[in-house]
C-alpha cells in the first residue's frame, strides 16, 4: 500500500503493545470479552479444525480457551509486539496482521479478538487469511466498528476547536457493520455474516478512561496525529464535554465499544449454494399466501 494512504503507524502500535504487555491481564476486560462470544460462537459448531491460528494473540487469551475446545488440536498463536507473545502458550509465531506468514491452505480455522481492526489494508489481510485457510475453513474475528469511543471523540473534536481552532483525529475510524461484510464478500469468502453489539463501560471521569487505554496500548496510533503533546487548556475542555454531555446521574461517564463479529468460510463444493436467478418453482405470492396484483406504471403528464 502506498505512504500517503496508511491511516496506522503500525511500528508504533506494536511498540506501545511491547510496552504494556506487563499490565496486559490487568487492562483485558474487553478482550476478554470478545474472546468469551468467539468461545460461545465456535462451541456450537459441529466442526474439527486440527491447525487453528490465533491472529493477533495479544497477550494469549483467546488461544488459550481455543486449545480446551473438542476439535482443536493445534493452536498457533501470532502476535506482532515480543512482550505480549512471550505471555502466549503452546506454538508461537511473530508475525504483523499485515503480512501472514502461512502456506495456502495449511490453516482449518482462524480466530481473531480486536486485532483486525487496525490493519491499513483489511481487504488485503482477509484476503490472505482466505488463502491460508484450507477450504470450507472458518474465519471468526471480532473487530471494534465504527460506534466505539464516539463519546472521546466528540469530546476532542469540540475541545480542539474551542481552544486550538481546529480538530484533530484521535479515535480510529472504525468501519461499520454493513462495510465489513461487504470486505468478505470482496475477499472471496462464502456464507459471510456480519452482526454486531455495543458494550458500555463507565469510569469516574474520561481521564479514567484514557488512563485505562494508555495502559492497554490503545492510544492514539494514526499517522495523522498531531505529535506535539497535547495542551493542558484542550484536555481539561474534553474532560468538561465529555460530563456535561454524556455524563450519568451517578457522576460516571460511559465508553461505548462496538464489537462487529465476522464469520466467513472458505469457498467449497459442499456448501450452500445460491440458486439461479428464475429457478424458483413457486411464485412469492404462493409462498405468502397473498394474492398478486399486477401494478400499473403512472401515467405521466404533460
Amino acid at each position: 500500500m502506498a505512504e500517503d494512504r496508511l491511516i496506522f503507524d503500525r511500528a508504533l502500535l506494536r511498540q506501545r503493545r511491547h510496552r504494556a504487555a506487563t499490565a496486559a491481564s490487568r487492562h483485558d476486560f474487553l478482550v476478554a470479552r470478545a474472546a468469551e462470544d468467539l468461545i460461545e460462537r465456535l462451541a456450537i459448531v459441529r466442526r474439527q479444525f486440527p491447525v487453528a491460528m490465533n491472529l493477533g494473540a495479544h497477550h494469549g487469551l483467546l488461544g488459550a480457551q481455543l486449545q480446551s475446545l473438542p476439535g482443536v488440536e493445534l493452536v498457533v498463536q501470532m502476535e506482532a509486539a515480543g512482550g505480549l507473545l512471550r505471555q502466549c502458550s503452546g506454538l508461537r509465531v511473530q508475525a504483523d496482521e499485515e503480512a501472514l506468514p502461512f502456506r495456502s491452505h495449511s490453516l482449518d480455522l482462524v480466530v481473531s479478538a480486536l486485532a483486525l481492526q487496525l490493519v491499513n489494508d483489511l481487504p488485503g489481510t482477509l484476503l490472505q487469511i482466505r488463502h491460508a485457510l484450507r477450504p470450507d475453513g472458518l474465519l471468526l474475528a471480532a473487530v471494534l466498528g465504527g460506534a466505539t469511543l464516539h463519546e472521546l471523540r466528540t469530546a476532542f473534536f469540540l475541545a480542539e476547536e474551542e481552544v486550538e481552532g481546529g480538530a484533530s483525529p484521535r479515535v480510529a475510524p472504525f468501519a461499520d457493520v454493513r462495510e465489513l461484510g461487504a470486505l468478505l464478500l470482496r475477499a472471496g469468502f462464502a456464507l459471510p455474516v456480519a452482526d454486531a453489539q455495543t458494550v458500555t463501560v463507565t469510569y469516574p471521569d474520561a481521564l479514567a478512561l484514557m488512563r485505562e487505554l494508555k495502559a492497554a496500548g490503545a492510544s492514539n496510533v494514526l499517522r495523522a496525529r498531531r505529535r506535539r503533546p497535547l495542551r493542558r487548556a484542550t484536555l481539561l475542555r474534553a474532560l468538561e464535554h465529555y460530563a456535561d454531555r454524556f455524563g450519568l446521574p451517578n457522576g460516571r461517564v460511559p465508553a461505548t465499544f462496538e464489537i462487529i463479529t465476522l464469520t466467513g468460510w472458505a469457498p467449497h463444493e459442499s456448501q450452500q449454494q445460491p440458486l439461479r436467478p428464475g429457478s424458483a418453482m413457486v411464485r412469492l405470492a404462493e409462498a405468502l399466501g397473498t394474492v398478486e396484483r399486477r401494478v400499473r406504471p403512472p401515467v405521466e403528464e404533460d
